[in-house]
């Protein structure tokens, strides 16, 4: 068989033509439609995956660190734009040759439905494209890393004025609102064009595989195989008939504890029931620390894995200057390590974003085990669930001294917390109608349309909030939504996934131990199993429907009644005994 490098060093200054010889190789490799001779053979193709792609994956985390390093935006380049795009031409070409030897094994079976997929949809005609788009991508990440604003003189990056938000003083969190928001306004033409040539593309791709708009060429492309787009419309419409409402409600308390005329959107982050917004930590150091002692009270093997990532400096947590925004969980595939990256400002969205983070780490540390690296792979429903799920377990650990808050600013952050995913359901589901409507309808083609349908969604879907005068501030919300440029049609999954955490949530109730036994049975699945079958393992069901819905809303919404009366924990039961 094939000699293959040591490490993906041997791939880090690689150019196309050097990473080619070996899938070259592999293309020419006698092969019997046997096990003995099949499977070695896939245990090469994998090994030189996870090379190659740790290598791209380690060019990725040094630009996001600091997209004005030059040098890295070039590294980062060549790979998004050289070696990846080309790469899934050898994919479809091995795939291809494993598919006509008629072989196959029992738990590879979602890995050749995903194969097939591929196959399907690949055109030599669109590598070039995704070369453009991944290039126009990190356009969008350089445009964002670098957007700051004046505050009293001092120089703030756009996640931090996260803080200011939470203030006490009214006038302060407006102030921290516009700022954020006109930042990107005022580069709209520029956020505008990207998108303009991002979207004449996507929609040259779909139409080059022979398919009637990019949505539909996505739902092939992302392995939608127990989906359809019209069950994301039934989605929509239970979030409007379900959700939509509770958040109403939400709105409705907030405005009279507030006590003010009109609830205004920088009056929708504060802390009710603080006297100053919460502080978790001061420094990474107490950030990491806490979170690893959460973790252990979760599940020891979990807590002893993040202690790993930290020991490993696997962990780039803090926001500053010149970094790219959001935030991440990757894999370091060949060696068999995640790595987290996010912009902590010390505020309690940076513990829900590490917890969630870490749910990522702990599926990728369960599935490493497993003998091919595309079985290790699930689609990001499956991925989300487990990150969602995570957030909610990991609630009751939030209290000192093992976590980040004394007993009252818990009952607040878990009170938040739950807030949120409501909330969440919001934003997701209008995220995805909105995609929906720019990739189906020509009018998606129109800069100024796509503006006016924005505000047109969120109406239908976000209730109780005055944003009258400020429809401007209001549009440049999507412009801030990375997925909508770097990853169309990745966010429905967020939505299937917190439904289904929830339902992980209320099994705790009855049984935490039994919860987190189902959750880590989920996590080792991987990919090889349908993503019904993954839910059941977790002992959830994907949700679609309003009646449904409707049921976990009103869980959230008790569980909310009950924090907002004293309770003094997020639960009843959950803590084992």
């Amino acid at each position: 068989m094939i000699k293959l490098p040591a490490s993906p060093e041997a791939f880090r200054d690689a150019a196309w033509d050097n990473v080619v010889s070996y899938y070259d190789a592999l293309a020419d490799v006698p092969l019997e439609a046997t096990a003995a001779s099949i499977e070695p053979w896939l245990a090469t193709w994998s090994r030189l995956d996870t090379l190659v792609g740790e290598a791209g994956t380690l060019s990725m985390i040094a630009y996001t660190a600091n997209t004005a390093d030059t040098a890295a935006e070039q590294a980062y380049l060549r790979f998004s734009m050289e070696i990846f795009p080309r790469l899934e031409e050898q994919q479809v070409r091995l795939a291809r040759r494993l598919l006509d030897m008629g072989w196959s094994r029992p738990d590879l079976e979602i890995t050749l439905n995903r194969f097939r997929s591929d196959i399907e949809i690949f055109r030599e005609a669109n590598v070039e494209r995704f070369a453009q788009i991944e290039e126009l991508s990190a356009g969008y990440q350089k445009l964002t890393g670098g957007l700051s604003v004046d505050w009293d003189g001092e120089a703030k990056t756009i996640p931090q004025l996260q803080p200011l938000l939470k203030s006490r003083d009214r006038d302060v969190r407006e102030r921290a609102f516009r700022l954020g928001a006109t930042a990107y306004l005022d580069r709209r033409e520029e956020f505008a064009d990207l998108f303009d040539r991002m979207y004449g593309l996507r929609v040259a791709v779909a139409k080059e595989a022979g398919f009637a708009d990019f949505q539909q060429f996505c739902f092939t492309a992302k392995h939608r195989f127990d989906y359809t787009p019209s069950d994301t419309v039934r989605f929509h419409d239970a979030v409007q008939q379900t959700v939509a409402p509770a958040v109403e409600r939400l709105m409705k308390h907030r405005k009279a504890k507030l006590g003010v005329d009109v609830l205004r959107p920088w009056d929708v982050g504060v802390d009710l029931d603080a006297k100053v917004p919460l502080k978790p930590f001061d420094d990474i150091g107490t950030f990491v620390s806490q979170a690893s002692r959460i973790f252990q009270r979760v599940d020891p093997e979990l807590g002893a894995q993040f202690r790993l990532m930290a020991d490993e400096q696997l962990l780039d947590l803090e926001s500053r200057p010149g970094k790219a925004p959001g935030g991440y969980c990757t894999d370091l595939s060949f060696r068999g390590r995640p790595f987290i990256f996010m912009n902590a400002v010390g505020v309690p969205d940076d513990v829900n974003t590490l917890v969630h983070e870490a749910g990522h780490c702990f599926h990728d540390f369960a599935t490493h085990g497993l003998p091919f690296t595309w079985q290790r792979r699930t689609g990001h429903e499956a991925a989300e669930l487990a990150s969602m799920s995570m957030e909610l377990l990991a609630m009751p650990y939030l209290v000192k001294p093992d976590g980040y808050y004394s007993p009252e600013e818990a009952r607040v952050a878990w009170l938040e917390h739950l807030e949120e995913v409501l909330s969440a359901l919001i934003h997701i589901a209008s995220v995805d109608a909105f995609q929906a409507w720019i990739y189906t309808d020509p009018a998606g083609a129109d800069r100024d349309a796509r503006d006016r349908r924005w505000l047109d969604i969120r109406a239908q879907f976000e209730r109780g909030v005055d944003w009258s005068g400020l429809e401007s501030l209001r549009i440049a919300r999507w412009y801030r939504q990375l997925h909508i440029f770097e990853l169309p049609f990745y966010y429905i999954e967020y939505g299937l996934a917190q439904l289904g955490a929830l339902q992980v949530f209320r099994n705790a109730v009855h049984n935490a131990s039994d919860a987190v036994a189902s959750y880590k049975r989920f996590l080792a699945l991987g990919g090889t199993r349908s993503l019904p079958e993954l839910y059941r393992a977790a002992g959830v069901k994907l949700v679609f429907d309003a009646a449904t819905m409707a049921e976990l809303v009103e869980f959230t919404e008790e569980r909310i009644e009950a924090l907002r009366a004293g309770a003094d924990a997020p639960f009843q039961g959950v803590v084992p005994a």
